[in-house]
């Protein structure tokens, strides 16, 4: 095995790409090596601000091959041989091997001979392939070269056992330099090996390697700093993954703010140090308050210790808190209410309506949930209604990622009802599939209400997600609908609430929807009012020549099968993650069913069901029973009606199993019981491997055979109960 190193250097890599990006560069050289035959050993790869780095054991030369590809049988027409040689490389069917298969006879085989290729040629037409196919989020062009990368290009190591490999990728060829920091050590350096290579950059080169080295050496740093001055760091593993990918040198600085900034709400404080400087906020560990401190990471040792530094970032930092100061002492001058009405300036989409129009159509859909998950319908509504009205503030017009947390503020001034302003807070959540769920009941009304009016609404007009592209996050919309109801365990009947009560309120005008600057569908109105889908009325005012109305319920029915299958697969992913088998899932989602609470204990009983011996044996005997009836039914009709006297003790037993059975499992499926189901289907195990034991179940005699038959249809009706066990594998 020899030593393979290669590396990328180029200008600045965006620190929120670098770890995907290694993680890209390490899968496709991993697979192309592997494709190519060689073995691939001790693989590790590195990233850095200007750097992409991978290293790994391989041979050097790929394997001799000897491959046998089958053909056709001797005595094959002309055409089917000539193809057999064209795939095989053959010129004549003389040079295959004829072969003896005691069924099939004599037929063609092709034995090729591939022999081996030096792992340095198949590394210098893979490397060029992979960099020009890399996928990056965002790439450009640099020079004359029609190469994209991040950032431009500016040279490559790439090494096999201590020799260089050659090759040309955007106008740059391939060698065995690098360089290191831009200020402390420069270079360039020459490189032997991947040691040489680490040694020298983080000697030399004053380039620390590894992104997780470097970020062990932020987090030590700076909680030193921070304890010599009897303060506290406030960690932020997302933040120190970033600072980690913007420093290949860093060295920690504790700075000094103005303390009157203390009076800006913490997450101000923390958001424009984070998100804006990229400065870690600190805490008194007396008070657990924040400090009137920061902690930069700088990317070079400055001769002064950093002072300079320090002066700098703090200006940066103290012009934009005071900024925040400034917005925040504007937005206080009005209660939260009052911000309501000029949501009606903002657009959710045109052909959706406005803010405004949204957040109307949400608290009315969160007053009617609000008895179903538990919550004061007065709230919910309230909450609703004040959720949105924080987007029109001057502070969060500038921190966009305090949505919500201005507004909950804001309203815990004006008022003491915790429910409401934790709604308000929380009511986006969950905004991904690690977020934390709302289990508040009104904030759980007003989150649910929230995302099912966008989903309602997007594929009102059509908007629906196509492949991987969702410019309206409504799969994020969907999974949180699954992840809130799931999780708080509130069981809502979906298809009802998607298609029962939804109005969408709309400005339109006399003439067409499509034309006259209202919003939704296109034709005339007076023709969709006679058609009872758009009811005239709504009290927005206006223009003389405007009518006004809402979309009511009638125009949604035909797009909530369809939103209803799209939460149901949001359900399957939630599901999947959970380890729960899909074909269980697919057999229960078969049945019809869309409480997803009830639909989740279902699957949950059902996959510890079949995972007990009763239950194997149990779908066995379902499957056969199936299986018979699908062979018979292609031969004509299948009997129906009620089944006569049954001749065999073991059919009588069955029958009588089946008939006390079917009831208890109805029983229990109505009280949602799905373990006592369970249990009522598997004491169907010990008749039906009796019947089908004893039992010649297509019999020659005719009335015998259909009540056979029938009882079959039973056992499959009878299970069907539960789940349709045909989608389960077994």
């Amino acid at each position: 095995m020899a030593e393979f190193l290669f590396e990328i250097f180029c200008e600045e890599i965006p620190a929120r790409m670098q770890v995907r990006a290694g993680a890209d560069l390490s899968k496709a050289l991993t697979d192309g090596l592997k494709k190519a035959g060689l073995t691939v050993e001790n693989e590790h790869c590195y990233t850095g601000p200007r750097r992409l780095v991978f290293t790994a054991d391989i041979p050097l030369r790929s394997p001799d091959i000897s491959e046998e590809r089958k053909g056709p049988r001797v005595g094959s027409p002309e055409q089917a041989l000539a193809g057999f040689m064209r795939g095989a490389g053959l010129s004549d069917i003389s040079e295959a091997q004829i072969r003896t298969d005691p069924k099939k006879g004599e037929y063609y085989v092709a034995v090729i001979e591939k022999s081996g290729e030096d792992s340095a040629a198949i590394i210098a037409g893979l490397i060029p392939d992979i960099m020009n196919n890399f996928p990056w989020p965002k790439s450009m062009k640099s020079g004359r070269s029609n190469f994209r990368w991040v950032r431009p290009l500016q040279s490559m190591i790439c090494l096999l056992g201590g020799k260089t490999i050659e090759f040309e990728v955007g106008g740059i060829t391939s060698g065995n330099t690098t360089e290191g920091h831009r200020r402390h050590g420069k270079g360039p350096f020459s490189i032997e090996h991947f040691d040489d290579y680490k040694k020298t950059l983080e000697g030399k080169g004053k380039v620390i390697l590894s992104a997780e080295t470097r970020k062990e050496l932020i987090i030590e740093q700076a909680r030193q700093a921070c304890s010599a001055k009897g303060l506290e760091l406030v960690e932020d593993e997302g933040l120190l993954n970033e600072v980690a990918g913007l420093a290949e040198w860093p060295v920690v600085i504790l700075g000094d703010m103005d303390p009157s900034f203390l009076e800006l709400p913490g997450e101000v404080i923390r958001l424009s140090m984070r998100t804006h400087q990229k400065y870690f906020a600190v805490r008194d560990p007396k008070t657990g308050e924040l400090a009137p401190n920061f902690v930069v990471v700088a990317n070079q040792d400055a001769p002064d210790g950093g002072v300079e530094i320090a002066k700098g970032n703090s200006k940066v930092l103290s012009a934009r808190l005071a900024d925040a100061q400034f917005f925040q002492s504007e937005d206080a001058k009005k209660k939260l209410i009052e911000y309501y009405d000029k949501l009606d300036t903002v657009v959710f989409h045109k052909k959706l309506g406005s803010i405004r129009d949204k957040a109307e159509r949400v608290a009315a859909l969160a007053r009617e949930l609000a008895p179903k998950v538990g919550a004061d319908a007065d709230a919910a509504e309230q909450a609703a209604k004040l959720a949105k009205c924080d987007l029109v503030t001057q502070t969060v017009v500038e921190f966009t990622s305090l949505q919500g947390q201005i507004g909950a503020q804001m309203y815990r001034r004006e008022s003491g009802d915790a429910d409401i302003a934790t709604a308000i807070e929380q009511h986006y959540k969950p905004q991904g599939p690690s977020d934390a769920v709302p289990t508040n009941p009104v904030t759980v009304a007003v989150a649910l209400a929230d995302k099912l009016d966008t989903l309602v609404g997007f594929w009102a007009i059509d908007e629906k997600p196509t492949g991987s592209k969702d410019p309206f996050a409504l799969r994020r919309a969907a999974l949180g609908v699954v992840r809130i109801i799931l999780e708080n365990e509130k069981p809502i009947d979906l298809h009802e609430i998607l298609g029962g009560h939804f109005m969408y309120p709309m400005k339109i005008s006399s003439g067409s929807l499509a034309d006259g600057g209202g919003y939704g569908f296109g034709g005339q109105i007076d023709f969709l009012i006679e058609l009872g889908l758009i009811m005239s009325g709504g009290g927005y005012g206006g223009p003389e020549n405007e009518k006004e109305g809402f979309f009511k319920s009638a125009i949604v029915p035909e797009y909530v099968d369809s939103l209803l299958t799209f939460i149901l697969d949001r359900l399957k992913v939630y599901l999947r993650d959970k380890g729960v088998r899909h074909d269980i899932i697919e057999s229960v989602l078969g049945s019809g069913e869309d409480d997803l609470v009830a639909i989740v204990n279902r699957v949950t009983a059902l996959q510890s069901f079949l995972g007990t011996s009763e239950g194997e044996n149990l779908l066995a005997g379902y499957k056969r029973a199936a299986n018979i009836l699908k062979a018979e039914a292609k031969k004509g009709d299948l009997p129906s009606g009620d089944i006569d006297t049954l001749s065999q003790t073991e059919a009588l037993a069955l029958q009588q199993s089946l008939s006390k059975a079917k009831p208890a499992i109805e029983t229990a499926l109505a009280e949602e019981s799905y373990s006592t189901a369970m249990t009522a289907l598997s004491e169907l195990r010990g008749p039906i491997d009796a019947f089908f034991d004893n039992v010649m179940v297509v019999a020659e005699d005719k009335i015998e055979r259909e009540n056979n038959l029938r009882l079959l249809g039973l056992i499959r009706d009878t299970a069907r109960q539960i789940a349709d066990f045909d989608r389960i594998n077994g």
